[in-house]
């Protein structure tokens, strides 16, 4: 119950921040035009080209998707996310535009099929810029898991919600209908971007050359074991998805007792609402430290179903099995993402994010090129079983690798805490935070003991203090006196000069401590910290303070 109480709390402060907010109605919009766009642009493809034109369409619009990523990631570290984000939702209204256009004049279908292409390419930037955005963009750990799950809750509405409005307008009216649908909702995306603040683009600190910067995202998904465990995973999941939307035709139409094309839509239906109905559940679960399980548990759900389905020839059990899928997907989303909003530092964030879309457009894609041959080889069922079982056969082979990733991603409350009430430090992402609380270290200094010593070089920490009170001396006279919350250190770490006060303890005195390194880079990485803590440093020298 607690837990549950931690995540509504977690809830209301997601939909009570403006920030926050303002970016989630822009995701609503954007979610609604792509899934009811999805389903006007095939049938369009299908009436001026028949099946293949539906086919090679779909392969070049996630191919070349997939391909831009690492491109579109330089862009999304090198701007504001939040203008990355706007020049995406414009670009494609305009393009929207142009599809209507020449779909209700009977224009050439070659023209649609480019300006496709063209908004899947440019779609690519919005989902890594709004996932790198995010974190600075809420206020704790918790706030962060609730704002992941509330997204994926609005993609789960959408995945329902856009193909039936789609469907209805497509029925009435006709495609260039849907795309001018579409340009409004994108429209609509673009006007709650805008309400949110303007964001300072990452310090890119020395900028190193063009395919340097362009392979940086990969560069460090291959370096990091977190990020090459969670990635690589989602990719395959990615292939089970996209084996998963040919093989849920194969069961409509051929496996189920009376298989039609409204057994489709009634499997898809089910996803959707599994989805929404594994948010309840993944939004209790996202309050906790602890992310790998949940990630392990949507992988297994997001592929075991297809395993039961090959057993299974009527729509009531499918209904259900289908459901299950929905709840594994979200399970993997809302996990994957935070897990790596933690584990990615902010100035490459971006870069990461547009690695995870380009490797899952290109496993959907190769999943729904694979799913057709697996039927000719293994049969209906044999596909079924051999798809659904991919996932459960990787997670046991790097079952000790994810283990280890809550280890490393392991957030120390109490520092953590410390630092967040430390003025110029609350100003930080929480993932840039929780990094540096990982790396604090704790100390004891008995009473009486120096802890820094005025003019002594060498000793390049920052200290905060968690008990105990210390005395603050300069040139042997006492001048004020430090308690828990209490900081000092930042003097000598930023202009690299000896310690300018002695700091004594009083009383029995515990401490955290941040190496330079990680206190360099954390405020210097993020421009409101380093213009805080700057002020802080000058006033401080001006006024003959510690350091």
């Amino acid at each position: 119950m607690s837990r549950f109480a931690a995540s509504l709390q977690a809830f209301r402060r997601v939909f009570s921040n403006p920030r926050v907010r303002n970016v989630q109605l822009a995701g609503a919009g954007s979610t609604l035009g792509t899934w009811a766009y999805g389903v006007a642009l095939p049938v369009y493809a299908y009436h001026s080209g028949g099946t293949r034109a539906v086919g090679l369409l779909f392969f070049v619009r996630l191919g070349l998707g997939a391909l831009s990523g690492p491109w579109i990631g330089v862009i999304a570290d090198r701007w504001s996310r939040r203008r990355v984000m706007l020049t995406s939702d414009l670009s494609r209204c305009a393009i929207f535009a142009g599809m209507t256009a020449v779909a209700s004049t009977g224009g050439n279908a070659y023209a649609v099929y480019v300006l496709a292409v063209a908004s899947t390419v440019i779609s690519v930037s919005y989902a890594p810029a709004q996932a790198a955005l995010m974190p600075s963009l809420v206020n704790t750990p918790e706030e962060l898991a609730a704002a992941n799950v509330v997204g994926n809750t609005i993609s789960s509405v959408g995945m329902f919600a856009g193909p039936a409005l789609g469907g209805v307008l497509l029925a009435l009216s006709g495609p260039s209908a849907v795309f001018a649908l579409t340009g409004g909702l994108t429209l609509w995306s673009a006007a709650f971007v805008l309400r949110v603040p303007r964001d300072e683009p990452p310090d890119p600190g020395e900028r190193s050359h063009f395919l340097a910067e362009l392979t940086t995202g990969f560069s460090t998904v291959l370096r990091r074991p977190a990020l090459r465990v969670v990635i690589g995973l989602s990719t395959a999941q990615s292939i089970v998805d996209g084996a998963m939307e040919v093989l849920l035709v194969v069961i409509a139409l051929r496996l189920l007792h009376g298989g039609n094309n409204a057994s489709l839509g009634w499997l898809n239906t089910a996803i959707g609402v599994g989805s929404i109905g594994g948010a309840l559940v993944v939004a209790v679960l996202a309050t906790r430290r602890r992310l790998a399980g949940g990630f392990a548990i949507g992988l297994l759900l997001s592929a075991l179903p297809l395993v039961a389905m090959a057993g299974v020839s009527s729509l009531g059990p499918d209904l259900v099995l289908a459901g299950a899928l929905g709840v594994g997907t979200i399970f993997v989303q809302v996990n994957s993402v935070t897990l790596l909003q933690r584990s990615a530092e902010n100035e490459v964030m971006g870069r990461v994010f547009a690695v995870l879309e380009s490797l899952i457009m290109g496993g959907m894609a190769v999943g729904s090129i694979a799913a057709p041959g697996l039927v000719s080889w293994l049969g209906s069922r044999g596909a079924l079983i051999a798809t659904g079982a991919l996932l459960p056969v990787l997670l046991v082979w790097v079952w000790s690798s994810l283990r280890r990733i809550d280890d490393e991603a392991a957030i120390a409350a109490e520092p953590l805490e410390l630092l967040r009430q430390i003025g110029f430090f609350a100003l930080l992402p929480e993932p840039a935070l929780e990094r540096l609380a990982a790396g604090a270290e704790a100390v004891t200094v008995a009473p009486f003991q120096p802890v820094v010593t005025q003019g002594e070089m060498g000793s390049h920490l920052f200290y905060v203090i968690a008990e105990g009170r210390a005395a603050v001396e300069i040139d042997d006279a006492e001048s004020r006196e430090l308690g828990p919350g209490d900081h000092f250190g930042e003097i000598a770490l930023l202009r690299d000069v000896p310690r300018t006060a002695t700091v004594r303890a009083v009383e029995p005195l515990r401490l955290y401590t941040v190496e330079r390194d990680e206190f360099i880079a954390a405020v210097t990485g993020h421009t409101a910290t380093f213009e805080a803590v700057e002020g802080v440093v000058t006033s401080r020298l001006a006024a003959g303070a510690l350091g």
